[in-house]
């Protein structure tokens, strides 16, 4: 059976779409069509079932697969090695959200990119978790991080690090917070404040709400900026409050700039995780890749 047949034919499994796998191979829809419906002839039974969008893959398909796909990606493992020696630099294009992606890291691996004797060079890019998801699923990135798990067999997700909420204000306005804590309890004394977010939606605030006080804000955003590192820079301005990430605010918090409003029993978490393409943890740059950003993290927790 033809090597080739069988690399496209995981590739489709893995990606659920034809044209999908096609950008993933370099090649063009009607040829990895083509090497599908000879991979079907060869074997005498149907592999994919065709719908509206995608395939999915008949019971035969799914068999395939799981016997082929480990056996293909050790090749490629072999490969790599043989052509991963100290002379031959590889790049690895990395995704993720710009606030996360900056402060941790990037500065992990750039000191793995420091190290000569890897030869690792770093391209980064920022987006969304739909948007950095997106982009790896479509061959643009080697990894991912994202706050959402993909669905299907195209990726996999390895959790990396959980990163706590806190909700803060600059010290102005925490006395005057203070003083309305004294007269209403929880959400109740929050009513109507100002707040600073990422989107109209409020999407942190909103999620600590939900955790910490089983309620919804009445507040509208005051100030809307889709970067965390420019809602802290207002947040310490006195703009209103915020809910941020603890990494990201922590030496503020310090230095007496902003002030924690709340410590509830349980703070609110949210969990990232470290996404690549099936199959490409066999390229030693990506797996070493992968597995130190995973190492740094237990430090970050």
């Amino acid at each position: 059976m033809d090597l080739a047949l069988l690399r496209t034919f995981v590739t489709v499994h893995r990606a659920g779409s034809f044209t999908r796998a096609a950008a993933l191979l370099g090649l063009s829809q009607p040829a990895v069509t083509s090497q599908i419906r000879t991979l079907e002839r060869q074997l005498g039974r149907p592999l994919f079932l065709r719908q509206a969008r995608g395939v999915t893959p008949t019971s035969i398909g799914d068999e395939l697969a799981h016997k082929a796909a480990p056996h293909l990606d050790a090749l490629v493992e072999i490969t790599e090695t043989g052509l991963d020696d100290e002379s031959a630099a590889r790049t690895l294009h990395l995704a993720g959200p710009p606030e996360f992606t900056a402060a941790r890291a990037l500065p992990a691996l750039t000191e793995l990119a420091g190290d000569e004797g890897h030869s690792l060079s770093l391209r980064a890019s920022f987006g969304t978790a739909e948007e950095v998801l997106e982009g790896l699923a479509a061959g643009h990135h080697d990894m991912a991080i994202s706050t959402v798990r993909p669905r299907g067999t195209l990726l996999t997700a390895t959790p990396l690090c959980d990163e706590e909420h806190v909700l803060v204000a600059a010290p102005n306005r925490a006395e005057l917070i203070s003083a309305r804590q004294q007269q209403r309890k929880g959400a109740a004394a929050l009513e109507h404040l100002p707040v600073i977010e990422v989107h109209e939606s409020l999407p942190l605030v909103s999620r600590y709400w939900a955790s910490v006080f089983d309620a919804r804000p009445t507040a509208s955003g005051t100030v809307i900026v889709p970067d965390l590192r420019a809602v802290l820079a207002c947040a310490v301005a006195g703009a209103g409050l915020a809910v941020l990430p603890r990494y990201l605010c922590a030496a503020d918090l310090a230095r007496g700039d902003l002030v924690e409003l709340h410590e509830p029993t349980v703070p609110p978490l949210r969990t990232y995780v470290l996404v690549v393409r099936s199959g490409t943890l066999a390229m030693p740059h990506i797996a070493r890749a992968h597995d130190w950003l995973l190492s740094a993290a237990a430090e970050w927790c």
